[in-house]
């Protein structure tokens, strides 16, 4: 598996097929463009043996000047026949370490349903993050 700067349209990095097969919110593709374009040093897929597109993960910057830098997991997703092999943790550690060394970020938030018990695990236990906050209704689906 390689880890790769998520970029549209060049080879072995996200088409818009690949991507839409992996996306799990229903955000706008303009939203997810915006990201790419902001901030395209923290935004990584993971790719396979054949150049196909398995996972990314979507990040950012979190913009309020009031606040110490920090960055943002806005997206994290791997398809399930690849799910269970590190690919989530390598892809968060690659962009938590764009994230630090580029933007000087703190600390990384995130959000994630409280019934998602493998990406709880991943956050938590795997990767040290602890929560801060519930918020409730953050999600439309009760999922």
């Amino acid at each position: 598996m390689d880890i790769r700067q998520a970029t549209f349209n060049k080879p072995t990095s996200m088409t818009y097929p690949q991507f839409r097969q992996l996306v799990i919110e229903n955000y706008q593709m303009k939203y997810y463009m915006y990201h790419l374009l902001t901030w395209p040093q923290l935004s990584f897929v993971g790719v396979d043996q054949k150049g196909r597109v398995v996972g990314y993960i979507l990040a950012k910057m979190e913009e309020d000047p009031t606040d110490e830098p920090h960055g943002h997991v806005t997206s994290i997703s791997v398809l399930r026949t690849y799910r269970r092999l590190g690919l989530a943790n390598k892809l968060m550690q690659q962009s938590q370490k764009a994230m630090r060394n580029v933007f000087g970020a703190k600390y990384v938030s995130l959000h994630v349903r409280k019934t998602n018990r493998a990406a709880l695990s991943l956050y938590q236990d795997t990767l040290g993050f602890a929560v801060k906050e519930i918020e409730k209704k953050y999600y439309i689906s009760n999922m």
